[in-house]
């Protein structure tokens, strides 16, 4: 289970915790980033269907059966609809990754805050995918579809999160779900169409209806509060399927043997008026955009 201490955006069809968005603009051309010190890439010709990948002690990154797609959304924070030029082999092909930071730099991360370590973790990926991948990319605004999170008309139907005890332990970074309570900070989809929330922002949850719809999705609710809630939705089809053959981040195991949703429940749309009180209006808006100039397959390692 993924946590605030984590900070990699997963979502699946099975058990996957979700512990908030890589939120880091594009980096400019030429600026200098920080880079993991060891990088092992190689292929996976599994049947893609046992997927992890999670932050390890030490300041080590783990992948397992991921593409090179997946490794871009998360590194760039930016969902399908914001990619072009891009191969088939990235969302086809996948590999098994190791990387490990300096020690140097794990010291130094330890005195930043959550939000900061993580942006350390998207400008490594970045610099892993320049160099072993030999991504070449630009940015472009374009106008796109998008859903803003609204608050319906019959009002917000939200609990905020109880202030966390002021000597309360730290959730751990990794677990079997199901194993207990899941940790303040973390998104949880229990299987298609049943998500739980925990002490997030609603600026976090719109990042995950937007791997749910495939449409990036805005918080324009106005509502700065964390807050625990469940949501229950039957996904259409290919809702709930943005991460392909994932699983849970912790074991590998495949998003296969999660629950489905009740097929007679109601659509996301509905859901989120009837439980939450918000509502998902479609808009066009700038939106930041990755055009893919150059890739390549890695050598192996």
């Amino acid at each position: 289970m993924m946590t605030h201490g984590t900070k990699l955006r997963l979502a699946a069809a099975g058990m996957v915790a979700v512990a908030g968005p890589f939120v880091l603009g594009l980096m400019a051309a030429g600026t200098s980033r920080p880079a993991f010190e060891v990088v092992s890439v190689k292929p996976n010709h599994g049947d893609g269907s046992r997927v992890m990948v999670r932050m390890a002690p030490g300041g080590r990154f783990v992948a397992q059966n991921v593409t090179v797609k997946f490794l871009l959304e998360e590194a760039y924070g930016v969902k399908d609809s914001q990619l072009s030029g891009t191969p088939g082999w990235l969302d086809s092909e996948h590999y098994d990754i190791e990387a490990k930071a300096e020690d140097a730099a794990v010291e130094r991360e330890r005195t930043l805050a959550p939000e900061q370590r993580h942006e350390q973790v998207m400008l490594m990926l970045q610099s892993m995918l320049a160099d072993r991948f030999k991504l070449a990319l630009h940015h472009e605004t374009k106008a796109l579809p998008v859903y803003a999170l609204v608050v319906a008309k019959s009002g917000a139907k939200l609990h905020e999160t109880p202030a966390a005890p002021a000597d309360s332990a730290p959730p751990e970074p990794l677990g079997k779900p199901g194993s207990g309570p899941a940790p303040r900070g973390s998104i949880m989809m229990k299987g298609r169409g049943n998500l739980e929330v925990n002490g997030i922002a609603l600026s976090l949850f719109a990042d995950a209806l937007s791997r749910q719809l495939g449409l990036l999705v805005v918080d324009q609710t106005g509502l700065k509060g964390e807050y625990d809630f469940t949501l229950k939705w039957t996904p259409d089809d290919g809702q709930g399927q943005m991460f392909r053959g994932a699983g849970d981040p912790g074991t590998g195991q495949p998003a296969a043997s999660a629950p489905t949703s009740d097929s007679s429940g109601p659509s996301i749309f509905t859901a989120l008026q009837e439980q939450l009180g918000l509502k998902l209006e479609s808009q066009k808006a700038p939106v930041d955009t990755l055009v893919i100039d150059h890739v390549e397959r890695p050598s192996e390692n």
